[in-house]
């Protein structure tokens, strides 16, 4: 089967849609663009903070690190899952902030840089708005929700129904702020030694 994601260059991998949401909504709505803030996430949407700003994990304390700062998922996932007459996914019904298109995020290592530059390479890279890929995102009863059955698809299993992968995107910190809007091109960066992605 061939891969639907191509051989990585600066032009083959872009932003397809950018989504923010003020509140903790399953989905977030496309938007124009978006902002990162550095350290701190997508300014006005729900997860922005230093700290971890998860529903389920604000008990905590102290506080843990905010490592779900941005939620990126490839665009290439909306063809995966599709089937039959089910309303197909769009960007942002997952909850991502970015959608993107022609990588396999999921493949990535853990401290790979992103960075988001013009589609005519124009502009200064070094202070190009950046992410660092913390992990991955791990599928919760809430997808459900949004639509039946959809949290299997975003599951891997082994022949003995043991899980091995996750396919619901990834999370990342903002390193370097800015603007962000569909159509950039993204200039991935990894790590020398590689670490596999975990969930975060």
């Amino acid at each position: 089967m061939v891969s639907p994601y191509p051989r990585l260059t600066s032009t083959s991998v872009v932003v397809v849609s950018v989504s923010v949401s003020p509140t903790h909504s399953f989905s977030k709505k496309p938007v124009p663009s978006i902002r990162l803030v550095q350290g701190l996430g997508v300014e006005g949407d729900a997860h922005l903070g230093l700290t971890v700003q998860h529903l389920s994990r604000l008990h905590i304390k102290p506080p843990p690190p905010n490592l779900r700062q941005v939620h990126l998922v490839p665009a290439e996932l909306f063809d995966e899952v599709a089937s039959g007459s089910t309303p197909r996914v769009q960007p942002g019904d997952l909850g991502e902030n970015v959608t993107t298109k022609g990588i396999d995020l999921k493949r990535l290592s853990r401290g790979t840089r992103l960075r988001f530059v013009s589609a005519t390479g124009g502009g200064a890279k070094t202070n190009a708005p950046t992410v660092l890929v913390t992990g991955l995102r791990n599928p919760c009863p809430q997808i459900d929700k949004f639509q039946t059955g959809l949290k299997e698809k975003m599951l891997v299993r082994d022949e003995s129904r043991q899980i091995v992968g996750r396919r619901a995107g990834v999370m990342a910190t903002v390193e370097t702020g800015g603007e962000i809007m569909p159509g950039m091109s993204i200039l991935v960066e990894e790590p020398a030694v590689r670490f596999p992605l975990e969930c975060v």
